[in-house]
């Protein structure tokens, strides 16, 4: 098994003009990569799991939509590299999808401190998500964000059972107001494994 990338660097940034030219193609094959990152958790939570690979795709629409030079550059290796999972941990961005407008806001204030309640559970273990430390994702009023960045930090015991073939993964989120778990699907377990250094 190959070890993942686990760092954007300037080296690996592309012209506009050459990621302009491979944009369709690059999207396209991104779509086949996340099909096996992605669990959905109850009606309205998504976990889509991060690699070098979303990211580098991240970094490169938000320097091709904004255009905003070497300096966005560098601010966008800073916000996005954190979001690359490192070798003992899954990265997930955490998505709460409601299309209406009143319901969006009604349900999210519902779930302050949502992130503080997801859970990775398999073969006796219990890894509970560590949200990324940019901004407070639950306001004052206890009203949520639809996004929130979370990290499932691992020991090596925890690895072995992971990568175990068949090992039954529950991905949970443990809130008062949004209590729900799903399987994870072995493609996507597996595809996850590799995150692992």
């Amino acid at each position: 098994m190959t070890a993942r990338k686990t760092e954007i660097t300037r080296a690996d940034i592309i012209t506009l003009d050459q990621y302009g030219r491979e944009r369709a193609a690059r999207r396209k094959a991104l779509v086949a990569v996340k099909k096996n990152r992605r669990v959905p958790v109850g009606p309205y939570a998504t976990f889509y799991f991060e690699s070098y690979d979303t990211m580098w795709q991240q970094i490169h629409e938000m320097l091709f939509i904004e255009k905003g030079g070497e300096e966005q550059i560098a601010d966008e290796l800073r916000a996005y590299n954190p979001l690359i999972p490192k070798g003992r941990e899954l990265v997930a961005t955490v998505m709460f999808e409601i299309d209406d407008p009143a319901r969006r806001a009604l349900e999210l204030g519902r779930l302050g401190g949502v992130e503080e309640a997801m859970t990775l559970r398999f073969a006796g273990h219990t890894v509970t998500g560590r949200p990324e430390g940019d901004v407070e994702r639950t306001n004052e009023a206890g009203k949520t964000s639809s996004v929130h960045f979370l990290h499932f930090d691992f020991t090596p015991d925890q690895v072995a059972a992971f990568r175990d073939p068949g090992t039954q993964v529950i991905v949970g989120i443990h809130h008062p107001n949004y209590g729900h778990m799903a399987i994870m699907p072995d493609a996507v377990r597996a595809e996850l494994a590799g995150d692992f250094a």
